[in-house]
């Protein structure tokens, strides 16, 4: 009986026991360029459309990677500012029946009535700037508003980012894998 010997089989054994490490690292790395991709272009779309702002809003954008409790990889990007959710859903009845795009389980609920903003509480001129009427109450000045409309920066961008993801995740993979040895 010929004894059979194959070349190379421990070597095999151990890109095979290494490669879902290897694979979970690509997919990190992946999410985090993605993440990263879309912060970057959520900061630019608000840098490129907020003309009365001191950056507040893009400085406030966060991200992380994170592995859920289904081991899956997931990246995020959000702002914990108040003022991000009132721009990228809009507010009151104007933000209600202006476009956007929302997730299917998003249901925002809006404001059914005008509200009024004391002139004192603000330090521009949101008549100048947002049209919005100045009443005088009892010799106090406010201006009267309706809401303003969705204006999405965040959506946009996290969308825009995960089209590139395929390709991003793909060349991770062939890197993390091509550290193994062998053609891929």
């Amino acid at each position: 009986m010929a004894d059979i010997v194959i070349k190379g089989a421990d070597q095999l054994m151990h890109k095979l026991e290494v490669m879902p490490k290897s694979l979970n690292n690509a997919l990190w790395d992946a999410n985090f360029d993605i993440v990263q991709i879309a912060d970057e272009e959520a900061v630019r779309e608000l840098q490129s459309s907020v003309k009365h702002g001191s950056g507040e809003l893009s400085s406030s954008l966060k991200y992380e990677v994170m592995e859920d409790t289904d081991g899956h990889v997931i990246g995020r990007l959000w702002s914990d500012d108040s003022v991000a959710t009132y721009r990228e859903l809009g507010t009151g009845l104007v933000g209600q029946e202006s476009v956007k795009n929302l997730p299917d389980d998003v249901h925002p609920v809006y404001t059914q009535h005008p509200w009024f903003i004391p002139a004192e509480k603000v330090d521009t001129d949101l008549h100048a700037i947002y049209g919005m009427p100045e009443i005088k109450i009892n010799g106090k000045k406010y201006y009267r508003t309706n809401g303003q409309p969705a204006r999405q920066f965040l959506v946009p961008a996290i969308e825009d980012a995960g089209e590139q993801g395929p390709k991003i995740i793909k060349e991770h993979i062939v890197k993390e894998l091509g550290k193994l040895g062998g053609d891929i």
